[in-house]
């Protein structure tokens, strides 16, 4: 057992983590996990816009070594690629996964079963990719985890797209939050992927992950054991609305936070459909999203950008 302990292990201790297990899969009954609210009976196999009824779907479990560098380390970041999703975004670079459903159906077992795995392949965490659809899922197999040995930090890598309800039920059993803010404009979110609330209900979600697990603390190996790491993808014409997004950040959730700004998009998906988004993000505006960020006051840049 590593010497660090995540915040998990204490909630399971109390035995705290069998109500928000219940919690969670009675939600799943009338399904208001996220701010879609579809309100089908997931645990009869019903499916709204996730397309996940009982159980949940993954494409893949690996170590992953593209990820930021505190989540790397030398060994990866232990992912576990959840199927589906609730955003839907049109441009979404893992669009097969996203939107076409490609992956497996999998039980809480299961899901287990790849979090051991990864954990006694080394890796240094284990990060939740797409979770907000199957927080109860995951709840779930980290009980059976817990019980086997599990003992890294846990990740929530999640498009925003969260409810403060949802993110309730994990605080004491996340470690790391790592959410995108991805648009600022109710406008951009209608036409990219059909949630013109995404920039109000990402703002929510962001200040709740950070009160429950405040700035990312880094140790001195270099990996992220506990905090908030905000991702924010630059999109071409300034559609990301990046200096808003920054200012916001830097004002009400805090001018220490993490912030990945990121310089990959690429035309993926049906971004083609949107004229502003069939092209490649240009270099000078990824400069001016940096220039920006620093001038709203976010200096914790990734790779010291």
């Amino acid at each position: 057992m590593p010497s660090f302990e995540p915040v998990y292990i204490k909630t399971y201790n109390k035995g705290l983590l069998k109500e928000k297990i219940k919690k969670a899969r009675e939600i799943l009954s009338s399904c208001s996990l996220c701010p879609r609210g579809c309100g089908v009976d997931r645990l009869s196999d019903q499916v709204g816009i996730c397309k996940t009824g009982k159980n949940a779907f993954v494409s893949s479990y690996h170590p992953h070594y593209g990820e930021e560098a505190p989540l790397v380390g030398h060994n990866g970041s232990g992912t576990i690629f959840f199927t589906y999703c609730n955003l839907l975004c049109n441009f979404c670079q893992n669009y097969d996964i996203s939107h076409e459903g490609c992956g497996e159906e999998v039980s809480c077992e299961q899901i287990a079963g790849m979090m051991l795995f990864l954990q006694n392949t080394g890796c240094h965490n284990i990060n939740f990719v797409t979770p907000t659809h199957v927080v109860p899922q995951i709840l779930s197999a980290l009980e059976i985890a817990i019980e086997n040995g599990l003992g890294v930090p846990l990740v929530y890598n999640t498009g925003g797209y969260d409810r403060v309800e949802t993110l309730k039920l994990l605080e004491g059993v996340i470690d790391i939050y790592m959410p995108d803010f991805k648009f600022w404009d109710p406008k951009v979110a209608e036409l990219t992927c059909e949630a013109r609330d995404y920039p109000e209900v990402a703002r929510r979600a962001i200040i709740e992950m950070h009160r429950q697990v405040g700035d990312l603390v880094i140790d001195k190996s270099g990996l992220a054991r506990s905090g908030l790491l905000i991702r924010h993808l630059v999109l071409p014409h300034g559609l990301a609305g990046t200096r808003q997004v920054m200012r916001f950040i830097a004002q009400k959730v805090s001018s220490n936070s993490y912030v990945n700004i990121m310089p990959q998009y690429r035309p993926c998906g049906r971004a083609n459909e949107v004229k502003e988004l069939s092209r490649m993000l240009l270099p000078k505006e990824y400069k001016e999203a940096l220039r920006e960020a620093k001038e709203e006051g976010i200096i914790r840049l990734d790779g010291a950008n």
